[in-house]
């Protein structure tokens, strides 16, 4: 079984943006249930298939497949809206790959740091540009996004 253990953080600072050039995805979902979610992912010539179980601390199931892209477009207009779309970075820091997202149109404004472990434990030397870690916080995951975008939370 495919496992996927993720830690997500806020960004504190602009430093990152030292990463280069970003690539622009654009996904969605055709569920988003909390046991189960299942999204089409476009990235320039590049698409995936991706489900997903029920997060537990930071580990979920995770099965990931390419698809052919005219698949993932057709697929993209069956996905529950809007769809997400986000610029990602990466950036090596501390001995791990860093992927940085930064959304855009209906979730404009927001970066969330990601980092992938081989277990939960394993320790991890944060960067200067890493804030509040939401790795916990199901209103950050992507597929809530769609439900609940970032543009619609309030703001302090």
């Amino acid at each position: 079984m495919g496992t996927e253990i993720e830690r997500k953080f806020l960004i504190a600072s602009d430093d990152w943006r030292r990463a280069g050039e970003g690539e622009r995805f654009q996904q969605g979902y055709l569920s988003v249930e909390p046991e189960r979610t299942v999204r089409v992912r476009l990235a320039g010539e590049r698409a995936q298939l991706t489900i997903k179980g029920r997060t537990v601390g930071a580990t979920r199931p995770e099965f990931e497949y390419d698809i052919p892209v005219e698949d993932a477009r057709q697929l993209l207009s069956l996905c529950i809206p809007p769809l997400i779309e986000k610029t990602r970075y990466r950036l090596s820091s501390g001995g791990h790959l860093w992927e940085i997202d930064e959304f855009h149109g209906v979730n404009a404004g927001l970066v969330v740091a990601e980092v992938e472990l081989e277990s939960e434990d394993e320790e991890v030397v944060l960067p200067d540009w890493v804030g509040a870690e939401v790795t916990e916080q199901p209103a950050y995951y992507n597929a809530n996004l769609t439900q609940r975008p970032y543009s619609t939370w309030p703001r302090d």
